[in-house]
């Protein structure tokens, strides 16, 4: 038998053989997570302007966009321009999670959560993606569009994670918070987060169905889910003003504080949107800023939750974890604290 030629390493593990050779400043790697934390939101801006302007089924196959042919045609006019171009943003969602996956993956010391944390992003980039030509191919239907909203703000989720812990170090997190008010931030998520999927109820039943055609709406009024949402968003709104004013009788440190106020100045911004929207009959571009506001909204609470601690770079006497058995290794010190670089200089302990 003829002996199997050995793939050369690049082909082999690509992410190690960068790595081997390139070594990303902090700097470079915050910027590629923050990379794909912006275009988690772009691509929930581009879906939901596919909906506003009647594009949902502008591609009306999946995943070819119509017959045998992958790119809209003249005769599809401009709802198949808008329906494609959101679908190759996908593409571009992929292009800025891959450079944070590689950036970190390449980082010294190697940090396995974090790598975890951009395939997490990755699979559910491409989870998202099957589900939206499900979506396609049943002809919009309005609760697995819920369903493709709803993913769309867990990715947000992972993307935010990644963004923030790539500015902290591995130990243990400490709360900077006693327990009662980390329970009421986490009470605060819970309500944030019933108010987002009461928001897509209110889109699935409401007028913008995402097509011209008779697309099936789910059966309830939407104007009371409308009024139902305005309720839970003024819940939101009380628990956020109560949190703030917790942090400040407790004498908490200013990030859990001044995140806690920001998210306050989004939510009050989102309900004059919401008004307006509400009483001029729902225009496509007040809906869709409204959208995008929920993006916002949902980024702020998750940067109160994670101000609530802070990661030390690592534990006096502690080690890194070990790359894989390809990586060429990192330098620790004498306390065993990997090493930023061949340098030497340690990672700084982010306060």
């Amino acid at each position: 038998m003829f002996p199997v030629p050995k793939l050369p390493e690049i082909a082999r593990n690509p992410l190690a053989w960068i790595a081997a050779r390139w070594t990303p400043a902090p700097a470079t790697v915050r910027r590629a997570t923050l990379s794909a934390v912006l275009m988690s939101v772009v691509i929930v801006v581009t879906g939901g302007a596919v909906r506003l302007t009647g594009s949902g089924l502008g591609c009306p196959t999946a995943p070819r966009c119509v017959g045998d042919s992958w790119v809209p045609t003249s005769a599809m006019g401009v709802h198949g321009a808008i329906e494609f171009t959101n679908r190759m943003l996908t593409y571009v969602l992929c292009a800025a999670v891959g450079w944070a996956i590689i950036a970190v993956r390449s980082q010294k010391p190697y940090r396995r959560e974090l790598v975890l944390l951009g395939w997490a992003q990755f699979w559910m980039v491409v989870a998202n993606a099957v589900l939206g030509a499900f979506t396609v191919l049943t002809g919009l239907n309005p609760y697995t569009v819920c369903v493709h909203f709803l993913l769309a703000f867990l990715l947000i989720v992972l993307t935010v994670l990644l963004w923030q812990r790539s500015a902290e170090g591995d130990a243990p997190a400490r709360p900077l918070v006693g327990k009662p008010v980390r329970q009421m931030a986490w009470i605060l998520t819970g309500a944030t987060a019933l108010l987002i999927a009461v928001g897509t109820v209110v889109t699935g039943a409401g007028p913008h169905a995402g097509d011209s055609s008779d697309v099936h709406r789910i059966p309830v009024d939407w104007k009371s889910v409308a009024q139902l949402h305005a309720d839970v968003a003024w819940v939101v709104v009380a628990l956020t003003a109560a949190l703030w004013f917790v942090l400040r009788a407790v004498d908490a440190p200013t990030g859990p504080r001044d995140r806690t106020r920001d998210l306050f100045l989004v939510l009050m911004g989102q309900g004059v949107i919401g008004y307006v929207q509400y009483f001029t009959d729902l225009p496509e571009a007040v809906v869709g800023l409204h959208m995008f506001g929920a993006s916002i909204i949902w980024i702020a609470l998750l940067r109160v939750l994670l101000s609530m601690r802070e990661r030390p770079a690592v534990e006096p006497g502690a080690r890194s974890v070990p790359a894989p058995a390809d990586d060429p290794g990192q330098p620790v010190d004498a306390a065993g604290v990997a090493l930023a670089d061949q340098g030497g200089d340690p990672l700084p302990v982010r306060r």
